[in-house]
């Protein structure tokens, strides 16, 4: 028996490459393209099970709320979410009327970018310096990166596990923020540059040593097998998982 699914953000470049991919699957039926001015109902989602939201973080979290009402679970690829929206959805998840609801938020779909993340946190307790560099075309709308975000939040929980202090850095004055972003302790840094598609190294150092960790995502196509195996695996979960690691045996 088929999944149905629904796509929102049909017509941007990842959401057409998504409802190309769920036409493809096994065991997934496309049964509506949801855009911007498309109104989420129970009715214009056509009878679907699962929906996919590739849109832009302005509007992402509402959808989210506005699906769950409508008696879907939902797999979110945008970027954007902070600590509050994570909690509000949380929150309107555990109301009764959206028992057995569940919605997964992952910041990458590519495994190659969920691996980089989970090597990188796994290295982080052995190096006294780490930094996050993540390079993306220009048109992507918000910087750093979420994944970005998830990668330096995930080094500084365990630098902080490993009783690690902050990573040494001498610098006192930086008027053009050169050394860029800083995620609970953690440097980041944003590159948008025409012809990148989604990437991210990480850089971890001890004295006279280097270890880089990097991921490339060359085509959008890199992300369809996370974002497939989440449609998959989303429904029964039941309230919020964050990351495709959950899903993975890491």
């Amino acid at each position: 028996m088929s999944t149905a699914v629904a796509v929102v953000g049909a017509a941007g470049r990842m959401g057409s490459t998504v409802c190309q991919a769920v036409e493809d699957a096994e065991g997934l039926e496309l049964v509506a393209r949801l855009d911007t001015g498309d109104e989420i109902t129970s009715e214009t989602l056509n009878g679907a099970e699962v929906a996919v939201d590739f849109t832009v973080p302005d509007v992402t979290e509402a959808n989210v709320h506005a699906l769950v009402d409508a008696g879907v679970d939902v797999v979110v690829g945008t970027t954007g979410w902070s600590e509050e929206s994570y909690g509000r959805v949380r929150e309107h998840l555990a109301r009764p009327e959206a028992a057995g609801r569940s919605v997964l938020i992952a910041p990458n779909f590519a495994l190659s970018a969920v691996l980089v993340m989970s090597f990188a946190a796994k290295a982080a307790r052995y190096f006294e310096s780490a930094e996050v560099i993540e390079l993306h075309h220009p048109n992507k709308v918000d910087a750093p990166s979420g994944t970005a975000v998830a990668t330096a939040q995930g080094i500084a929980a365990a630098r902080a596990e490993a009783g690690l202090g902050p990573v040494p850095d001498a610098t006192r004055s930086d008027p053009d923020g050169a050394r860029g972003a800083v995620v609970n302790g953690i440097h980041v840094h944003a590159v948008r540059l025409r012809g990148l598609t989604a990437h991210e190294e990480v850089v971890l150092g001890n004295e006279g040593e280097q270890l880089t960790i990097r991921t490339d995502s060359f085509d959008r196509a890199s992300f369809i097998p996370g974002v497939v195996l989440a449609v998959r695996e989303v429904s029964g979960r039941g309230g919020l998982t964050i990351g495709l690691d959950k899903l993975l045996d890491l």
